[in-house]
């Protein structure tokens, strides 16, 4: 928005021009003043927030025919890009075009990643037009598992764009002109395959898995392109396996519960900063924060022991911290926009993340307890707490 605004006054438009003060206005509203400092968001991110919410509602028990969860459905279902846009050329697969944005409008670049969010989002609402949810649904699917790249991952916005020179265009100031597959979108996609039931043999699922396999870290975790950082890139793998129907107690998914348990902070939270974009040897280490805790809670989850001391610590640390509204207080930056470039603080994150995690949590203690599985004692851990901090 800022270059259009400069290209706009280098070519010698005026700055009465209806696109100039237009330019100017749209970056007004991004612009956020204080007494002593100056600060520009990067964008708004309306469709990811409301599918996340959305989920993390339905989760917790408000019914799935609740007005606020069918307006939300409904709104995102309106956002649908029914057009053919950049993707075409590095995609040209006949598919009926779909998919969502990040923000309000973007018709060129629907991604994969938003479109997962939201087909996890659509499947937990009961909306008055049954027919018209499940076709978006399915068309929304069908689009999206085009996108899976050649060696089985699946990148945000476009398919095998993975070729290192464009970094060393003159343009690329942040070299940021890639989209890298990653694990953190397959597992996503993976874990919506396995909540609408796709066998573990379908091509497609086996292709993923491999990949996601194929990228993780000698210590256990998963990189996080789309948060910070491995704490997020290893809650979602976790998750994804665990809905696709994977035998959890396979070694390689063990490492990565392990993991998470190794860098567990004194006080049961987790927290990861920034710069473990810029040196993992700094991965797992920072102050706790509701959102990654939330993360490696659910993470925990998935390995469908609710006793587990670590989960214990962690469930506590987010009720502990809960505000008397209810809320999460958060100053950390847990959103990754260009590893090494620049980060996002998602306002949404303190709040959406913690209640799904809790949610998560209820419904699988619940379960246990149901199937007379013994019930939950104050304190009785089976191991000394981890060591708060990890090396590369």
């Amino acid at each position: 928005m800022l270059n259009s605004l400069i290209a706009l006054i280098a070519l010698g438009y005026p700055d009465d021009h209806p696109e100039v003060v237009r330019a100017h206005r749209e970056l007004l509203k991004l612009q956020h003043e204080t007494a002593d400092s100056v600060r520009i968001e990067p964008c708004f991110s309306p469709v990811w927030d409301t599918a996340i919410v959305t989920i993390a509602m339905a989760e917790s028990g408000v019914p799935a025919d609740h007005p606020a969860l069918k307006r939300g459905v409904e709104w995102m279902m309106a956002k649908e890009i029914r057009f053919k846009g950049d993707w075409i050329h590095k995609n040209p697969a006949k598919v009926e075009p779909s998919g969502w944005v990040f923000e309000y409008d973007n018709k060129w670049n629907p991604d994969v990643d938003d479109t997962a969010m939201v087909l996890l989002a659509l499947r937990k609402v009961r909306t008055d037009d049954a027919k018209k949810r499940a076709e978006c649904f399915n068309r929304g699917l069908k689009w999206m598992m085009t996108f899976q790249c050649k060696d089985g991952g699946w990148a945000a916005f476009d398919r095998d764009c993975t070729k290192g020179i464009l970094e060393k265009v003159p343009f690329a100031d942040h070299n940021a002109m890639l989209d890298p597959e990653c694990a953190d979108i397959t597992a996503r996609i993976l874990e919506l395959l396995g909540y609408e039931k796709w066998n573990l043999d379908d091509p497609q699922v086996q292709r993923a898995i491999a990949y996601v396999r194929s990228n993780q870290e000698a210590d256990g975790s998963w990189y996080g392109r789309w948060g910070v950082n491995y704490i997020y890139g290893t809650w979602q793998v976790l998750r994804g396996m665990h809905a696709l129907g994977l035998d959890m107690n396979q070694a390689w998914l063990r490492r990565g519960g392990q993991w998470l348990e190794f860098v567990q902070l004194a006080d049961g939270g987790w927290g990861e900063r920034c710069n473990t974009y810029d040196d993992p040897v700094f991965k797992g280490q920072g102050p706790s924060t509701a959102s990654q805790t939330a993360w490696a809670v659910m993470g925990l989850c998935a390995f469908d022991d609710p006793y587990n001391p670590a989960l214990v610590r962690g469930v506590k640390y987010l009720i502990s911290k809960q505000n008397a509204d209810g809320s999460w207080s958060e100053d950390e930056i847990t959103g990754t926009g260009f590893p090494c470039v620049f980060y996002l603080k998602y306002d949404m994150y303190r709040n959406s993340w913690p209640l799904l995690a809790l949610a998560t949590y209820r419904n699988l203690l619940e379960k246990h307890i149901a199937q007379g599985n013994g019930h939950l004692k104050e304190e009785e851990p089976r191991e000394e707490p981890r060591p708060a901090v990890i090396g590369g």
